[in-house]
């Protein structure tokens, strides 16, 4: 449905969520692309939630639902099984301890360990399986042996939309790590010309970047998952004037350099995320607001490698244009989503999970989707890296 069908069905539970404020914060920069925050003052992880778009109601409607996604997974309205992995089995269940997003400095969840758990369904099988509450929960008042985290979690209209948008978000954010543990040398190779996919929107975004004397360059970090990615870094002009020594005279910090990521089936679609995430990086740090933040950030000076991805030298990207990734078509939304199953399928990846946080009483839906063999972002696990970013680091 349109971005007006869904914040007006949503607009009603604001309150009940613990929704008090959604501000329009585009005008503190002087881009003009728009970026909106949702303020929850009693959440149970960020107070602020934002949104991002290509017009202010995107954007408007994309703050909310993280906000109400963020609501609902604080406090999430799913059934608890207590009791240990191995009793669990006895009984018939399968389970996933997921070792894999244990929280530093805990332990590991043992097979007699008595815990929470949730059932979820493995969307390559159609089976269900349990695994802990705490990987599937966001309430950061909790002391949990897991790590905690928005990844993975998502909303939409319906729980196929939620879904869709969360299985992209873990297919981006493995990409991503992929990519950071590329060596140096490989690491901008994927530079590619955003202006050269032809679209009208992607163009308007660099028109207003271009505008406000601001370098953009967008990198294609597509993984062997084969759904396009791309990561955006939106820096101060003279980064690209050739002119090495205004960087250093100048002393640019990392808050001045923002970057953005995106996922999706269509090329097009994945660099407008991109590109837009970058934009709303660069307001998070400007309006100060975000509660997760350290004052520290302001002051660190940006690392000569981020620095480097501006001399990067753009190529063309006419062939990535409108055609998509193998296989891939303008599609509905139930086949958009067995587009991008079948492409984790095919890599070898066996279980992508889904465990739906919302109830039927909502005009909208919430899920977690947990893909436990693709790669983590940054975070406070005992475990920083997979196999995957593993083997990628080593050349295998």
């Amino acid at each position: 449905m349109s971005p007006g069908e869904t914040l007006s069905r949503v607009e009603p539970f604001f309150e009940k969520f613990g929704i008090t404020r959604v501000a329009r914060h585009t005008g503190l920069d002087h881009i003009g692309i728009p970026v909106w925050c949702a303020y929850a003052p009693n959440s149970r992880s960020i107070v602020i939630a934002q949104g991002k778009g290509v017009t202010d109601l995107d954007a408007k409607v994309s703050t909310v639902m993280e906000a109400l996604e963020r609501a609902v997974a604080g406090e999430p309205f799913v059934k608890r099984i207590h009791g240990s992995s191995s009793r669990l089995q006895t009984t018939g269940y399968q389970v996933d301890r997921l070792n894999c997003l244990t929280a530093v400095h805990k332990p590991d969840l043992g097979p007699d360990d008595e815990t929470e758990w949730v059932a979820g369904i493995n969307l390559l099988t159609g089976g269900e399986i349990h695994i802990p509450f705490e990987t599937v929960v966001l309430d950061r008042t909790r002391d949990a042996r897991y790590w905690m985290s928005s990844d993975g979690l998502a909303s939409g209209n319906s729980a196929e939309e939620a879904i869709f948008h969360g299985v992209l978000e873990r297919i981006e954010r493995d990409a991503q790590v992929l990519w950071q543990v590329s060596g140096e040398a490989d690491l901008y190779f994927g530079c590619v010309d955003p202006r050269g996919f032809e679209d009208d929107a992607l163009n308007g975004l660099i028109d207003k970047i271009e505008a406000s004397g601001l370098a953009l360059r967008l990198f294609d970090i597509t993984s062997d998952i084969a759904v396009p990615c791309f990561t955006a870094m939106l820096g101060p002009g003279e980064l690209v004037s050739g002119s090495s020594h205004l960087y250093a005279d100048r002393g640019i910090r990392l808050v001045e350099v923002t970057g953005g990521t995106g996922a999706h089936p269509s090329p097009v679609r994945a660099a407008i995320r991109a590109v837009t995430e970058a934009v709303q990086s660069r307001l998070t740090y400007i309006s100060g607001a975000r509660d997760d933040i350290s004052p520290a950030t302001f002051s660190r000076s940006l690392p000569p490698l981020m620095r480097q991805a501006f001399d990067a030298v753009a190529a063309p990207s006419a062939a990535l244009r409108r055609e998509g990734a193998p296989g891939y078509r303008q599609q509905d939304l139930t086949q958009l989503l067995q587009h991008v199953l079948d492409a984790l399928r095919n890599r070898g990846i066996t279980s992508v999970i889904r465990v739906l946080l919302s109830n039927d009483t909502l005009p909208f839906s919430v899920v977690k989707v947990v893909i436990p063999e693709l790669e983590n972002p940054e975070g406070g696990r005992a475990r920083r890296f997979g196999t995957r970013a593993l083997a990628k680091a080593i050349g295998f």
